[in-house]
């Protein structure tokens, strides 16, 4: 004789199963379907270019319907769910993660899974709104930061000299720039570097290494501009 306990699991389970009708799950998977593409769309409109990544974007659609089926299996057997757990600790990734927004990018589709399996469509939707104004305001940070700095400026100066010579590179740098900001510095081998932000560039490349070589015995002069092309 079955106890009351071993009835109420049986029930328990017949309700969820028979709430669980094809056209519920079907659109669970169509949901996960659909913000797996968004989510692979932000990634490749975002971080793509960089082209340091695993490309872990083309893997987005199969990852969201799958992860969506096997929460929804979770829910319908606690016994199931243990063996689930249990299966997919053997799972490992054979390609390192690359950049550290992939991991960002692989938990929103996870999250936005979940919620799809547990028919959150709400969630679901608010989640990928505010995943899509988080990267946009990012974006904002990372062009304002573009747009009050043209560059970097690496200078190279003899230990020896730079005490006497280095005041009178910055007067030279307020001649030829509107602004500049030390980022660091480093000696290495008798030689001193320095390097500096620079912004609002008044004469040419040419002049400014020329102005800079005239005033101090400069050994290098390096200029890596933010936006190769052209200068504000």
């Amino acid at each position: 004789m079955k106890s009351p306990s071993v009835f109420k699991a049986l029930e328990d389970f017949q309700q969820v199963r028979d709430h669980l009708d094809p056209t519920l799950f079907v659109l669970a998977l169509s949901a996960s379907l659909g913000a797996a593409f968004v989510t692979s769309w932000l990634y490749r409109y975002f971080y793509e270019r960089r082209g340091t990544g695993s490309q872990v974007h083309r893997a987005f659609p199969l990852l969201g319907i799958s992860i969506t089926t096997l929460f929804i299996a979770v829910q319908l057997s606690i016994p199931l769910s243990l063996g689930l757990l249990g299966a997919l600790s053997i799972i490992r990734f054979r390609t390192p993660i690359k950049e550290p927004e992939e991991v960002g990018f692989i938990m929103l589709l996870i999250a936005a899974s979940v919620s799809a399996a547990t028919f959150n469509f709400l969630f679901m939707t608010l989640l990928m709104g505010m995943a899509v104004a988080a990267l946009l305001l990012v974006r904002g940070a990372r062009t304002w930061k573009m747009a009050v700095r043209d560059g970097v400026l690496v200078v190279q100066l003899p230990d020896v000299e730079v005490a006497q010579a280095w005041p009178r590179v910055q007067e030279c740098l307020k001649t030829h720039m509107r602004r500049t900001m030390m980022e660091s510095s480093s000696s290495r081998d008798g030689q001193t570097s320095f390097h500096l932000a620079f912004s609002g560039l008044k004469t040419s490349l040419s002049d400014l290494q020329t102005g800079l070589r005239a005033v101090a015995p400069i050994q290098t002069v390096n200029v890596f501009l933010d936006r190769p092309g052209g200068l504000r």
